[in-house]
C-alpha cells in the first residue's frame, strides 16, 4: 500500500468479497430514540418475526440521543 487511499480501496474490496448472499435484506436507520422505536415496531408489524425471521441485527447509541440500527429480514415469507 502506497497511500491511505490505496489502503481504503483494498479494505473496501476485501469487504465486498466477504459479502455473502445469505437471503436476508438489511436496512440501516439513524433516528432519534422515540422515532427509532416506532420504526422498529413498524418493521416488525410489516415483517413478522415468525414469517420473515426479522430482527435488529445491530444497534448503537450516537450523540444527541440518536440510535443507529440495522434491521434484517428474509426476502420473502414462505
Amino acid at each position: 500500500m502506497k497511500t491511505p487511499r490505496d489502503l481504503a480501496h483494498h479494505m473496501r474490496d476485501r469487504q465486498d468479497r466477504r459479502k455473502v448472499d445469505d437471503g436476508f435484506v438489511r436496512e440501516t436507520f439513524t433516528l432519534p430514540r422515540p422515532e427509532a422505536r416506532k420504526r422498529a415496531e413498524g418493521f416488525f408489524a410489516r415483517y413478522p418475526k415468525a414469517a420473515y425471521m426479522s430482527e435488529v441485527e445491530r444497534w448503537r447509541e450516537l450523540p444527541g440521543d440518536q440510535i443507529e440500527f440495522t434491521m434484517k429480514r428474509l426476502r420473502s415469507a414462505d
